[in-house]
Parts: structure tokens; sequence; C-alpha cells
């Protein structure tokens, strides 16, 4: 499937150390032929840590989308019914914001975002990063893997000797994934090796 001409809204949360991951797919929906509006959280938008300033993410990622940043509830809610989205991406995404979505809580633009879409009727890929997911996450994230056009990257463990309940997403199959979704398939397999020798 061609991705040309497709409005991809792509939501980042807090998982500050998987943004040099993520960037890279930015470009490639692009490269595609997508427009991607971004959407980021408060703590995106405020936060420096020891993988860079809030200022220098926010640059980066308008300098990537030439697109002006989504990061109100007011700012994303129109994309519902008034401006939809093809498809909207919410990766990296927080155990924290995984747990929200799946119960039905929107308070800040990158879930509002995806309320939009699915109130739409259209997809929403998720990219886990999270602590947790095989821990009290887990049934956060079994609840929305059965959930009507709700797609997941391809995860698996990062680090299962030190960090035996992580999962984080292989973010190189994000474009694929979306295409995927679009289609109305999961990209399989979902569960992977997250790092291959």
């Amino acid at each position: 499937m061609s991705l040309k001409g497709k409005h991809i809204g792509f939501g980042i949360s807090a998982s500050h150390c998987t943004y040099e991951e993520v960037m890279p797919q930015i470009e490639k929906l692009i490269a595609h032929g997508a427009k991607v509006t971004p959407f980021v959280s408060g703590n995106v938008k405020s936060t420096d840590t020891k993988f860079g300033t809030s200022a220098y993410w926010l640059k980066r990622i308008e300098e990537i989308t030439k697109e002006p940043i989504v990061d109100t509830i007011v700012k994303a809610e129109p994309f519902g019914p008034k401006t939809p989205l093809d498809c909207m991406v919410l990766a990296p995404i927080t155990g924290n914001s995984t747990s929200k979505l799946a119960n039905a809580m929107t308070d800040g633009p990158v879930l509002m975002g995806a309320k939009a879409t699915l109130r739409s009727g259209n997809p929403v890929v998720l990219g886990i990063s999270t602590n947790d997911a095989l821990g009290l996450n887990g049934v956060n994230i079994m609840k929305l893997m059965a959930t009507k056009n709700i797609y997941f990257i391809p995860f698996g463990q990062d680090d299962p000797i030190k960090k035996p309940n992580s999962l984080v997403a292989r973010m190189e199959a994000l474009v694929e994934t979306v295409e995927s979704a679009i289609a109305g398939k999961q990209l399989q397999p979902v569960l992977v090796e997250k790092f291959r020798d």
C-alpha cells in the first residue's frame, strides 16, 4: 500500500530514551509521501533529560515534519470529524499512556489524537516502550490488542535479564505496520525478539 497523500498523526510520549529510534521513522513516513502532523505530550514539551532538552526535540520534530506541533488538547480535538487522520501513531507510547488509553482517559494531546482518530473509525498504531509491560501494565496492553482499530508495532523484550518485564517496539517496523493498519490488518508476527544477533 502506498502512503502517498495519507495524513498521519504522530504522537510522542515521554519515553525519552526511545526518541532517537523514532525520528528516522517519521522521516520514512514523509519519504513515502505521507503528511505527518506531530503531537507531543506535556512531558515531551517540558522535560529535559540526559537524552536531550525538550527544546532540542521539539525543534527536531518541527524540522523533520515541517508542521506545527499539536501540544494541547484543544489543538488535538479537531483531528476527529473535522480533520480526520488516515492513521494516528503513538510511538513511543509509555506504560503510563498505555494504561490511560486502555481505560479511556484523555488527559493530553497525544491521547486526544488517538481518541479522535478512533472516533472517526480510523486506525491507531502503538509503539510501546514500557518497563512494566509484563507486569501490571500487561492487562492494559492485552485490552488494547483486543480493541477494534488499534494495531501494534511488533514488540519484544529489550533486556530480559536486567529488565524482565520490559517490552519495546521494533521501531524499524513502524512504516510497514502503518501500511498494514490502514489496510485493516495487524502486521505479524506481533511478538518478536527486540534485538536480533
